[in-house]
């Protein structure tokens, strides 16, 4: 059993088969990392775009943030630009890090049920230099993030459900209350980290 529970909702656009949102999580030994790419437009083109970003961080996953951030711009050169989030949970320093360019937003929630939401960097990555800062704080037990794409709205965020830690009821209520037209590709990853036994 990991340290960390996670669940995901996804959905296309209206009228989209394809959601140009990809997303990627996995828990190591030693840490967690999650990802949410959001190809610029929506479509097959855009989901392409964010696939490429997502196989990098797949790939690297024990890299640095910034490392990671570097790489897929490059990647990213002649390619539709992407929008990127990458929260990192390293559990041997109790500490997270989280990153990131255009709207992929991060709420995190502490035991007190204090939610604080992170203010991503302006921008996309389209394979030219961009400045980004990266947030760096004390992880605690029982904390829970919620890793969004553009598609999740302020009203969706103030929501009272969101303050549980079944992780499966947020995205299960979320999917519920969602509007079936969806004017955007919606990504939310919900994830409780429970701490070592």
């Amino acid at each position: 059993m990991g340290q960390v529970k996670v669940s995901v909702f996804q959905q296309a656009k209206t009228g989209n088969y394809y959601c140009g949102d990809s997303f990627f999580y996995e828990e190591t030994n030693r840490e967690f990392v999650c990802a949410i790419a959001d190809g610029l437009g929506s479509g097959e083109v855009a989901k392409e775009s964010s696939q490429v970003v997502i196989d990098i961080i797949q790939n690297n996953i024990h890299a640095s943030i910034e490392s990671i951030i570097k790489e897929c711009n490059q990647q990213l050169q002649g390619k539709r630009g992407v929008v990127i989030g990458i929260l990192k949970l390293d559990f041997q320093a109790e500490m997270y890090s989280f990153s990131s360019i255009g709207n992929i937003g991060v709420l995190t929630i502490t035991d007190h049920q204090h939610k604080k939401r992170n203010i991503p960097n302006a921008g996309y990555l389209a394979g030219f230099h961009r400045p980004f800062k990266i947030v760096r704080e004390r992880l605690q037990p029982d904390m829970v993030f919620i890793m969004f794409s553009d598609g999740v709205t302020d009203r969706d965020l103030s929501q009272k459900y969101l303050l549980t830690k079944n992780v499966q009821e947020i995205t299960e209520t979320f999917k519920c209350l969602a509007s079936e037209n969806r004017s955007d590709d919606t990504t939310l990853i919900a994830m409780h980290y429970r701490g070592a036994d």
